[in-house]
């Protein structure tokens, strides 16, 4: 790929320390935790460990950041956007070297990192920075001799939890509509993939930000993640991860002081091919909206609907670009496709893998690891797949396509919505009526058609029913971070 920079093959690792007020602390417990490089199993360094005492510490900086008359608070909100600015520009600045440590810590090609991660961080920051002094209420004519209006005034401190599938990128999906409100944060980033989100965190100290805005906690979801959600003083919690913590959560938010909580969760996106769909497109973007970022996607196209009379060739053409797409570390640019994060991603794989083949799917390419060392696993194709079964139910979050056979629109419509779920859905065909009877009837947050996850930052992004509630990105993520105050002004009469 010659229009891409060379990486950093063995970037330095700069911070492992827990960033709080603008400074590193050591974790109040003392304690440390490993972080792996997925491709080789090896340990990359140890991380402070932060739980109960350093969320502690941690809200209260951003607590005392967001009172009225902080710098942060008396700042112009034009102001706010040009810090933001800045962040942007040193993360463009520093690219290369985030994408390198995105691939040694999360495994993914430096191509993807590069090219979809880091663009997208960047872009995701720049556009809410220009959002910062574009957040506003409204006059409304009420009855009487009344001036009123609204104020969309910040939360305040918002919790934010991460995922591990995209460490960076979503460190900015999450920051970016609460700076540009005026809120502050405590964000946890993954255990298991910590280095890019607290690098960002000195690009932070560089930027100007005032002290105690961003803070960011490396720990564990039941230690650090549990003392966020339960903490009286958190405004709002916004995760992204699992349906199962996400439950946990917003138990955890309702028992303490009935915080605000957004969560993006799962999916099982149902992907539909119509027969009049130009057949090698739908293959390139089914196979892109599965394996992409080894699978490891909430709204990844994890079950393929295709319709019976292209469906052999489907298949055939499906199993085809699997068996030829390259596995390797996420230095070698010619890899599309690197390791799964952890043992235990890995081994949930594996698993469904084998519950696919006990249960009489058929096997079209892949099925078991890759290589004897790192977390690989092979690029995996099943077909003839029917809806009870373990593979076409559960959320596989990982490199397994699953091609199931329909006859009508209606039945595809009515096996789309048989899922918990609710993320995302994708329709190809030719026919504009069947285009939009798919989109207005598929019960998903977002619906594309003739493409597949074209990763619109301007768009809302959320689900239905299992797969979360609230936005992120787009104009929609800022109302998740602001409330609305009315102000009424009695007039001498009415005019």
């Amino acid at each position: 790929m010659s229009d891409l920079p060379e990486p950093v093959t063995n970037p330095q690792i700069k911070y492992t320390q827990i960033f709080i007020n603008n400074e590193w602390h050591n974790s109040v417990s003392g304690k440390t935790f490993p972080t792996f490089n997925p491709a080789t199993e090896e340990k990359l360094a140890d991380v402070q460990e932060g739980d109960k005492a350093d969320v502690d510490k941690a809200v209260a900086a951003a607590r005392a950041a967001f009172k009225i008359g902080s710098p942060w608070r008396t700042m112009d909100a034009s102001q706010r956007g040009r810090l933001m600015h800045k962040l942007a520009d040193l993360i463009e600045r520093d690219r290369v070297y985030l994408a390198s440590l995105e691939v040694l810590d999360n495994g993914k090609p430096f191509a993807e990192a590069y090219k979809g991660d880091l663009g997208a961080t960047v872009d995701t920051l720049r556009y809410y920075a220009g959002w910062s002094d574009k957040v506003c209420g409204k006059t409304i004519p009420v009855d009487g001799p009344m001036f009123t209006y609204t104020r969309h005034e910040p939360v305040g401190v918002c919790g934010q939890i991460i995922p591990w599938n995209y460490p960076v990128m979503m460190v900015a999906w999450k920051i970016g509509p609460a700076l540009a409100c005026g809120n502050t944060v405590v964000l946890k980033p993954a255990e298991q993939t910590p280095l890019s989100a607290l690098y960002v965190a000195a690009l932070v100290v560089e930027a100007g930000f005032p002290p105690g805005v961003i803070n960011i906690v490396p720990g564990y979801g039941p230690t650090a993640g549990a003392a966020i959600s339960e903490h009286m003083d958190v405004d709002k919690v916004a995760f992204t991860g699992s349906t199962e913590v996400g439950r946990i959560i917003q138990q955890a938010a309702g028992k303490s002081n009935l915080k605000r909580v957004s969560l993006e969760l799962g999916g099982k996106s149902p992907l539909i091919v119509f027969a009049d769909s130009d057949l090698d497109v739908a293959v390139e973007t089914a196979h892109n909206g599965l394996f992409g970022n080894m699978g490891q996607c909430c709204c990844a196209g994890s079950r393929t609907f295709v319709q019976e009379s292209i469906y052999d060739e489907f298949v055939k053409k499906s199993v085809e670009r699997a068996s030829g797409r390259t596995i390797g570390h996420g230095f070698d640019l010619n890899a599309e496709h690197g390791p799964q994060v952890d043992k235990e991603q890995f081994d949930k794989i594996l698993g469904l893998i084998h519950s696919g083949k006990e249960e009489g799917a058929q096997l079209g390419c892949g099925g078991d690891r890759h290589g004897d060392k790192g977390y690989f696993v092979k690029p995996t194709v099943f077909y003839d797949v029917q809806d009870h079964m373990r593979i076409a139910k559960e959320e596989i979050f990982g490199p397994v396509q699953t091609i199931f056979k329909f006859k009508s629109i209606e039945e595809a419509i009515d096996r789309a919505n048989n899922t918990t779920y609710g993320l995302a859905a994708g329709v190809f065909t030719k026919d504009i009526d069947k285009a939009l009877t798919i989109a207005n009837s598929v019960l998903a947050g977002s619906v594309w058609v003739n493409t597949y996850d074209p990763g619109l930052l301007q768009a809302p992004f959320g689900g239905f029913k299992m797969s979360g509630n609230g936005r992120e990105l787009g104009e929609y993520a800022l109302h998740e971070y602001t409330e609305v105050k009315t102000v009424t002004i009695k007039l001498p009469k009415k005019c």
